[in-house]
């Protein structure tokens, strides 16, 4: 008697296309790699869409302006970008620029805590602030 054949194991789900940002990473290297983020955003529908920086270990400025703009780039077409692997020197390069929320990945990214206020500049009228004039206070 012959057995029937065992039914094939269900197949592994494929992971999802992730954009990678390779060091060192110039400013050249910006209109590149957003070109490539537009191109993967119409080909996958994963959304926020993972970048994987793992390799950007000593990041500075300039990384920091990339990963603003593929994040631009992204909202551009109505999506967002995550990032996978940030290094704690680049998660607290974002939080340090304002840019944290652009991290969204692992545990420690809900809680940077950073929280960037923007000050008046001089003859910049300060909103939600009610000022009181004193009868002794000279005007200068």
């Amino acid at each position: 008697m012959v057995e029937p054949p065992e039914p094939p194991e269900p197949a592994a789900p494929q992971p999802a296309a992730a954009l990678i940002v390779y060091a060192p990473l110039t400013r050249a290297d910006v209109p590149g790699l957003c070109a490539r983020l537009v191109e993967l955003l119409h080909r996958e529908r994963t959304d926020p869409f993972p970048c994987d920086v793992s390799a950007l270990v000593r990041p500075d400025l300039a990384v920091i302006e990339a990963l603003a703009r593929l994040q631009l780039t992204a909202r551009g077409l109505g999506r967002c970008i995550r990032l996978r692997g940030a290094s704690g020197e680049l998660r607290d390069l974002l939080a340090l620029t304002g840019l944290d929320e652009i991290v969204r990945a692992g545990p420690r990214a809900a809680g940077l805590g950073v929280e960037c206020r923007r000050e008046a500049e001089q003859r910049e009228q300060v909103w939600h602030v009610q000022e009181r004039v004193e009868a002794d206070d000279l005007p200068l």
